[in-house]
C-alpha cells in the first residue's frame, strides 16, 4: 500500500476534490476529522490545551471553543507552536493507526487529506505521491471572501499566512486545477484516480514490509526452538 497526500490552500477547492475522491470510492483519512477527534472533551490533547490556554477556551458544555482558540493563535507564532505541541503527537498517532488498519485490509493506496502537509508535517516522509489542488489568486480571494463573509483585507491576511499555492505546486507529483467549472475538476480527479490505480508503487513498498515480517517470524521461531531444547 502507498500513501497519497492531498493538500492545497485555503479556498483552493481541496474539500471539493476530497468529496469527489470519496464518491469514486478512494480510501480516505482526513486529518481535520482526526484533529477534531483527539481534542474531544477530557482526551489527553484537550487536557493539555486547557492546561496551557485556560478554561476560557471552553464552551459552556466543556467542549473547546474552536473559533476562539483559532483567533487566539492567529498571528502569534509561539502560541501556534504551543497548540501544535498539544495536538500533533496525538493526531499523528491516530493517523498512523488508521494507515496500519488500511494496510492490513489490503488496500492499494490511501488518500491522506492534510491541509498543512507541505508546511512541516512529519507525515510527509511517508507520502509516496503529493496531490496539490490549486486555483488562480483572484478566484481564491473571491471564494474566501464569499465563503467566510470576510472583507478583502482580512481574506488576504489569511491567504498570506499560508505557503503560496505557486510554491506548493513545486512539490506536487500531481496537480488539480480548480479555477474553472466543477465538471472540469471532476475530469481531472477521475484521471488522477486512474493513474493511481495503475501505479505499481504498492508492490515495491510491500517488499520491505515482507522482509520485516519474515525477520519477525524468524525471531519468534528461533525463540520457540530454544524453549524446546
Amino acid at each position: 500500500m502507498f500513501l497519497v497526500g492531498l493538500t492545497g490552500g485555503i479556498a483552493s477547492g481541496k474539500s471539493t476534490v476530497s468529496i469527489m475522491l470519496r464518491e469514486i470510492g478512494c480510501q480516505f483519512i482526513d486529518a481535520d476529522v482526526v484533529a477534531r477527534q483527539v481534542v474531544e472533551q477530557h482526551k489527553p490533547a484537550w487536557t493539555l490545551i486547557v492546561k496551557h490556554f485556560g478554561q476560557d477556551m471552553l464552551l459552556s458544555d466543556g467542549n473547546l471553543d474552536r473559533p476562539k482558540l483559532a483567533s487566539c493563535i492567529f498571528g502569534d507564532e509561539n502560541r501556534r507552536k504551543l497548540l501544535n505541541s498539544c495536538t500533533h503527537p496525538y493526531i499523528q498517532k491516530e493517523i498512523m493507526w488508521q494507515i496500519f488498519v488500511h494496510f492490513i485490509k489490503g488496500y492499494k493506496f490511501v488518500v491522506l487529506d492534510i491541509p498543512l502537509l507541505l508546511e512541516g508535517s512529519k507525515l510527509l516522509r511517508y507520502i509516496n505521491s503529493v496531490v496539490v489542488v490549486y486555483c488562480d489568486g483572484e478566484a481564491q480571494l473571491q471564494r474566501l471572501m464569499q465563503r467566510n463573509s470576510l472583507p478583502e483585507e482580512d481574506a488576504l491576511k489569511r491567504i498570506n499566512s499560508q505557503m503560496p499555492l505557486e510554491k506548493k505546486k513545486e512539490f506536487a507529483d500531481y496537480l488539480i486545477e480548480n479555477s474553472h467549472g466543477i465538471e472540469e475538476t471532476r475530469q481531472q480527479v477521475r484521471h488522477l484516480v486512474i493513474r493511481l490505480q495503475q501505479s505499481k508503487a504498492h508492490l515495491w513498498l510491500r517488499i520491505p514490509f515482507l522482509l520485516l515480517l519474515l525477520g519477525f517470524i524468524f525471531i519468534i521461531l528461533l525463540g520457540v526452538k530454544k524453549l524446546c531444547l
